[in-house]
């Protein structure tokens, strides 16, 4: 039986224009045991003046190590969303994430296919991500860090398009993030998604759907950037839970997504009595 942690994606502070370690303190004082950071490449203004969670990857990846430590926090992964269909782009960033998060200890390292080009094929799409993969994978593999290919794109918005890219490389660092609000938005069954895709599931986002939201989106889009808080939503946690317990090879933590500070504290009020 795995076991399950409460993590938080760092977008929870996004609106709140506080900066990285802000959200770090933050998401320990509410009693999450692990945090999921955004990286990015080069230099931001908003992050740079401290009003954005977003970190950079020019800068020393201890940073996010002794924010984690001090406040007493684990790394679930790194949110490092970059378009593999567009390699000249997406390979050195995912490289680079994956060495940034080795050397930081986040043991995952998120991401999707990105929107396409106009100009290419779906065949053309597929050898563009199956380079950035290869590449990615050569990379990660001697450094012990996973790659969580996650369902938010229009290839991946459906079972079948997100087992293709994520066995486009043969290599045990890549598997899955499932997200549980964008497998719903998409207009699939969550929880069948979600039995097919657990034994390679290397990280979920804990992502829930307003039933406002539900009505108005479904079926019409392939994501969104965030849910409303866990439990206020269309996603049974408890069902969630049963699945990755009973059939997950590898611990795993939920990392919530969530829009604010109050939805984070409402998310973990109701996700840590459904573990006991």
């Amino acid at each position: 039986m795995s076991k399950i942690n409460i993590g938080i994606n760092l977008e929870f502070i996004r609106h709140h224009d506080k900066p990285f370690e802000w959200g770090v303190e933050k998401a320990a004082e509410l009693g999450y045991t692990h945090v999921e950071p955004m990286v990015h490449l080069g230099r931001e203004l908003l992050s740079e003046a401290g009003y954005f969670h977003s970190v950079s990857m020019l800068d020393d990846p201890l940073r996010i190590k002794r924010a984690c430590q001090q406040a007493g926090v684990k790394l679930s992964g790194l949110s490092a969303h970059t378009p593999l269909t567009k390699p000249e782009i997406g390979t050195e960033y995912l490289k680079q994430a994956i060495r940034f998060a080795a050397e930081c200890g986040a043991p995952v390292v998120n991401t999707d296919e990105g929107p396409k080009q106009g100009w290419s094929t779906e065949a053309e799409d597929f050898v563009l991500m199956r380079y950035t993969l290869m590449e990615a994978s050569k990379v990660a593999e001697p450094r012990g860090i996973l790659i969580g290919i996650e369902c938010h794109q229009q290839y991946s918005k459906h079972p079948d398009g997100l087992d293709r890219i994520q066995k486009l490389v043969k290599s045990p660092s890549i598997g899955i993030n499932f997200d549980t609000g964008n497998a719903f938005l998409c207009g699939h069954d969550p929880y069948q998604w979600l039995k097919r895709v657990v034994k390679r599931l290397v990280h979920l986002h804990a992502k829930d759907i307003s039933v406002q939201q539900s009505g108005t989106e479904r079926g019409k889009v392939t994501g969104t950037p965030v849910g409303c808080a866990c439990g206020d939503g269309v996603i049974d946690w408890k069902k969630v839970i049963q699945i990755i317990r009973k059939d997950c090879p590898r611990d795993i933590v939920l990392s919530v997504e969530c829009g604010t500070v109050e939805q984070a504290e409402r998310s973990i009020k109701h996700l840590r009595p459904l573990l006991k």
